[in-house]
């Protein structure tokens, strides 16, 4: 198979609960620990830090990774989704896993994986700790898929376990609770292993402190520290600076520990250089000037709202707003956070789950959101880029699948 035909094999593989729902999902990680088993136990080579969380784990792996980079190490990162191609998603020091690496594995491996009924996601951990093992990388950034406790990265024993936040996010699998959702994130707490946690609640924080105390695991909360030294970042969202407070912590505690040496020189230039570094897209990226154009892969209430506000906060004579969804999105939570002094582009991202515009649509006007319906996302931002003067402001989200299609 060509590299066409490998990724298309893979991406047959999917989970059928994004197709089914809750019940199709995975309550172990039986098949995980089968293929590392059988690919002679990759992770056990390898030093990682993982990250988990509901909002920021993408950015907080990629500020990460481009600071240890500038500390001269050769850093593995295995994030997720990806938005123009599957190999985003494993790279070594921001360059992408080669087409032919990527074919080699599955190639070799197919057999094995086709008996043993292996998903996208446990295929893709078992590929990406191979490839890390083999390149011989000093240390590696794993982001979690969903969840954590019961996610295929969670077989790893991490020098640190960092967690970003929590919000309602993939309930029909994780929980319908913030404590619930906690607990799932909480799942990569190891034993005797730091932990940092980003931001919390009085729920959730309960949450950490239980599960650190079982795990004798010394917890740190990033959001409590007004001494860490913020750095300038390529990254230009305003939530970025609960990111950066996340990624200041971790560092401040290996360095306590000694388990890494980061100087504020690294960080520093880590920070500035984070795209140059990684190749991080889709973070309050903007794409156009005169009318300038943003595209933020934010797609639930606790990401959209920051980002919404600071859309709010732009100069601008008119918003237009390409919008479109997947189908599990919870429209009533997340719809009133939408400014209503916009023009709507709605769109439905080109993946089976992507919902219905018409009912995006309808459901969107109960909240005074007003616009058309588009067949693509393609067709939708090229009419809010026709209908738009040098001084508007367009902004595309809902899902990072239409941000992927847009860029």
């Amino acid at each position: 198979m060509n590299y066409q035909e490998t990724t298309q094999w893979m991406f047959d593989k999917l989970p059928m609960y994004q197709l089914q729902g809750a019940n199709a999902y995975k309550k172990d990680l039986t098949n995980t620990l089968l293929l590392v088993n059988h690919l002679n136990n990759p992770e056990k080579k390898l030093k990682c830090i993982h990250v988990a969380g509901t909002n920021g784990k993408g950015s907080t792996s990629h500020l990460l990774a481009s600071v240890l980079q500038e500390a001269g190490l050769k850093v593995g990162l295995y994030t997720s989704p990806h938005l123009k191609d599957y190999r985003e998603r494993i790279k070594i020091n921001g360059e992408m896993i080669s087409e032919e690496y990527v074919c080699s594995f599955i190639n070799n491996n197919k057999d094995f994986l086709d008996k043993n009924d292996l998903s996208f996601f446990e295929m893709s951990v078992g590929l990406a700790f191979s490839y890390f093992a083999d390149q011989k990388t000093d240390i590696n950034i794993v982001e979690v898929g969903m969840g954590g406790r019961l996610d295929s990265t969670n077989i790893i024993t991490p020098i640190i376990s960092v967690i970003t936040n929590i919000g309602l996010d993939h309930t029909q699998f994780l929980g319908n609770t913030l404590e619930e959702i906690a607990f799932e994130k909480a799942g990569i707490i190891k034993e005797n292993i730091p932990a940092v946690i980003g931001e919390y609640t009085p729920e959730t924080k309960k949450v950490f402190q239980k599960i650190a105390k079982e795990k004798n695991s010394y917890i740190y909360f990033a959001e409590n520290d007004n001494d860490l030294i913020l750095y300038k970042s390529e990254l230009n969202g305003d939530y970025q600076i609960k990111n950066e407070k996340t990624v200041l912590k971790t560092f401040q505690i290996l360095n306590a520990n000694n388990i890494l040496s980061i100087s504020n020189k690294d960080i520093e230039n880590g920070f500035k250089r984070v795209i140059k570094n990684t190749g991080l897209q889709g973070r309050w990226q903007k794409i156009h000037e005169n009318p300038t154009v943003i595209c933020d892969t934010a797609h639930n209430k606790h990401g959209l709202k920051v980002v919404m506000n600071q859309v709010k906060n732009q100069k601008y004579d008119n918003l237009h707003v390409v919008f479109g969804v997947v189908n599990d999105k919870n429209l009533e939570e997340i719809l009133p956070l939408l400014p209503t002094n916009a023009k709507y582009y709605f769109c439905k991202p080109n993946i089976k789950r992507g919902l219905d515009t018409n009912l995006l649509k309808e459901t969107a006007s109960k909240f005074d959101l007003n616009g058309n319906v588009y067949i693509s996302v393609s067709e939708a931002y090229t009419n809010a880029m026709k209908n738009a003067t040098e001084n508007d402001f367009i902004f595309i989200g809902g899902s990072t699948f239409v941000v992927a299609e847009v860029l």
